[in-house]
């Protein structure tokens, strides 16, 4: 008995589609058409075609396992026209490709705009109003195309179909295939007289002023979608959306870490020392900061609620105020004889040095962090 799975080149317990795969590698390998007038590849060809009819169908590969009669004469069962033509052709070739004509009117596309914001506006939210350069649907023809009191006519090559048919030759005969219309691009239509505003694109550019509440809490990078105002689509087709991208200002006091800002608070070694009460402008106006006696260099003082807005949650960030003590240098005589003194009533003229394990402070950590160190 001929040997099907070894004509195919295959085991006896592979799947339906590697039986189909062997079979197209072979087909094209030896059809009579590639070859001409070899009758080896010829003979081959019919071989091959035996096998897959009988490997194909279910029913026929398992009475051929057991040993059985598989002759039904032709080319039945499972080998069909559709398996010689996705063979040679490839699958969606052929008129099913085309399914009627192209819509004319399509979706725009988004619009994405940068919206430079201070860090104010970032905190409480602000109304701002942007400029957009879109497209828009053309006022002369409100998006027809055509010239006003005139209409699309029906493409007479295509009878409105958007496709055309073809007929090509193959070892099958005749196949019919089918591709878009090149008289209407597969619109079905043409524009017999264009819109001399839009020249026949059913929209124009045009400047817009668009209105947006901007919430509380935004930082660089965040968008905002403007849902359908973005670029109107040919032929008067729904319009896109436009994204606001955030991009925020550097301040030049505070630096912000999430919803929290810092600052650095300078101050002499002397209000340190013995404490003092200052004032900050801070985002909500001027703001008392209370210096206690024996302040430390790198202290951290948070004010409560002073920081940005948390997005879509309510509430607020903190503000945390480094304070940096400034020693005092180029000290006159009686300067220096008052820190003498000083330095005598304390028990410091020769002080000890004592080492203990280094803290660099939270303000250093945050400064390396956003400088990239």
């Amino acid at each position: 008995m001929t040997d099907y799975y070894e004509i195919l080149g295959v085991t006896r317990d592979a799947s339906p589609e590697q039986i189909k795969k062997a079979y197209r590698r072979l087909a094209r390998q030896h059809h009579p058409d590639v070859t001409g007038e070899d009758g080896g590849s010829d003979e081959m060809f019919k071989d091959v075609s035996r096998a897959y009819d009988v490997l194909s169908n279910p029913e026929k590969r398992r009475s051929y396992d057991l040993g059985g009669d598989t002759s039904s004469g032709g080319m039945g069962g499972g080998f069909g026209f559709q398996d010689i033509f996705e063979t040679f052709f490839g699958a969606g070739s052929g008129a099913s490709a085309q399914r009627g004509p192209i819509p004319r009117a399509r979706r725009g596309q988004d619009a994405l705009v940068r919206l430079d914001l201070d860090l104010a506006e970032s905190a409480f939210g602000s109304h701002r109003e942007v400029q957009v350069d879109t497209a828009v649907v053309c006022p002369m023809c409100s998006g027809t195309c055509c010239r006003p009191g005139t209409s699309p006519r029906t493409c007479e090559v295509c009878g409105g179909r958007g496709s055309v048919q073809r007929v090509a030759r193959s070892f099958l005969g005749q196949v019919m295939t089918s591709q878009p219309c090149a008289a209407c691009q597969g619109f079905g239509t043409v524009i017999p007289e264009p819109c001399t505003e839009c020249a026949g694109e059913g929209r124009v550019r045009s400047r817009r002023t668009l209105t947006v509440d901007v919430p509380a809490g935004v930082d660089t990078g965040t968008r905002i979608k403007l849902t359908g105002q973005g670029e109107v689509g040919p032929a008067g087709g729904p319009a896109g959306d436009v994204y606001l991208e955030i991009r925020e200002r550097k301040h030049e006091t505070f630096v912000r870490q999430g919803d929290d800002l810092h600052c650095t608070l300078p101050v002499p070694m002397t209000a340190a020392a013995l404490g003092t009460v200052l004032t900050l402008d801070t985002l909500d106006g001027p703001q008392e900061v209370d210096l206690r006696p024996g302040t430390q260099p790198a202290q951290v003082i948070t004010l409560r609620g002073l920081g940005v807005g948390h997005l879509h949650i309510g509430g607020r960030g903190d503000l945390h105020i480094h304070v940096d003590v400034h020693v005092p240098t180029g000290l006159d005589e009686e300067q220096t004889a008052v820190l003498q003194q000083l330095a005598t009533l304390r028990g410091e003229e020769r002080p000890e040095a004592r080492f203990s394990a280094a803290n660099p402070g939270v303000f250093a950590k945050l400064r390396d962090k956003f400088s990239g160190r």
